[in-house]
């Protein structure tokens, strides 16, 4: 009796280690994602969230992810790439553009009348990025999207229709790009990161704002500004966007679980996350109606007005590549022609 008890005793031991092993493995990597926008806009439900959850569900719950929204890790949106690189965090979602001339062949998606819609360009970045960026401007990070917004809109205090309004402007910019137009035409770009636009604009310290339609509803523009302006045809801008983890975390990682990562990322994942953005545009523009606001949209011939005014833009950007050492003509040949090849795929 007393050894079976001592067997049933030693039995029952090793099946709690055999839990607690269990237990161990259904969780062996906890990841920290950070990023700068509120948990409930748009990116991080619609985006970041869905592929959070697809991942930890590729892994069979052995990867969790923990998010982190609002810059809960502390630092401020221009450090989130060094942030990734350093450790601090796991993966970071960021506008390339917080860290200006860092990353310069993105920037041929962001100039002035470039981008047909989102998927298409996002498409186009990935596969520019996975030939040109992946091992030179992105080689300290391990890059698992690439993507684009919709449109880039003007939102102001007063009307603005053709470039001459904007003189006197101060306007936020997103990129070097805008900055760049906005100083051609007059304004005066003011350089701040997404969150801090309600403030400024609240505080007269801007008179308006360049973003898309999407998240304009999460840092209540419509409420601040009555007037907003979009374009016919080719968008006036669009910013680049990187989902990047820390390479020596993703190296860390067993074969199986880099599998489950690599299984959500990528240009599938790049292209749902830029036309998700766009998708997005809708609703928040009708908002914008819905408050009484004032939408403009610019005909073809104004259109091409804004077009004639932002070529300097070009040959400033090609002269700025040129000088870092990089073809800026042929990464401008090939994003037109890729962004022209799948606009008619993602109509």
């Amino acid at each position: 009796m007393t050894t079976r008890r001592k067997l049933l005793g030693a039995a029952g031991a090793v099946a709690l280690m055999a839990m607690g092993a269990t237990s161990a493995m259904a969780q062996e990597v906890t990841l920290k994602l950070h990023q700068f926008l509120p948990a409930q806009a748009n990116v991080p439900k619609l985006i970041l969230d869905v592929w959070a959850d697809k991942v930890e569900a590729s892994s069979d719950g052995r990867i969790k992810i923990d998010r982190y929204p609002s810059m809960q890790l502390g630092g401020k949106p221009p450090e989130l790439m060094d942030q990734a690189i350093d450790g601090v965090a796991d993966i970071v979602w960021t506008v390339v553009g917080y860290t200006p001339g860092r990353y310069p062949s993105t920037e041929v998606f962001e100039l002035p009348f470039m981008m047909t819609n989102a998927r298409a360009a996002s498409h186009a970045y990935w596969e520019m990025f996975d030939e040109h960026m992946k091992d030179t401007e992105f080689k300290d990070v391990k890059i698992l999207g690439t993507w684009v917004h919709g449109p880039g809109i003007i939102h102001t205090t007063d009307p603005v229709e053709s470039p001459d309004d904007l003189r006197g402007m101060k306007i936020r910019g997103g990129g070097r790009s805008v900055n760049g137009l906005l100083t051609e035409l007059g304004a005066t770009p003011v350089g701040m990161p997404v969150p801090a636009i309600p403030e400024a604009l609240s505080k007269g310290v801007i008179d308006g704002t360049t973003i898309p339609w999407e998240v304009t509803t999460a840092l209540k523009v419509p409420e601040l500004v009555e007037n907003h302006t979009e374009f016919t045809g080719r968008a006036l801008y669009t910013l680049t966007f990187v989902l990047a983890m820390n390479k020596d975390k993703y190296d860390s990682l067993p074969d199986d679980l880099k599998k489950a990562v690599d299984d959500n990322s990528g240009l599938e994942f790049s292209v749902f996350a830029g036309g998700t953005m766009a998708d997005a545009d809708t609703p928040a523009r009708e908002f914008a109606l819905d408050e009484g606001n004032n939408v403009i949209t610019l005909d073809d011939d104004q259109t091409a007005t804004w077009r004639e005014a932002s070529q300097p833009i070009y040959q400033q950007w090609l002269d700025d590549m040129k000088a870092k050492g990089v073809d800026g003509d042929a990464l401008l040949e090939q994003a037109t022609y890729l962004i022209d090849k799948y606009t008619a795929q993602y109509q």
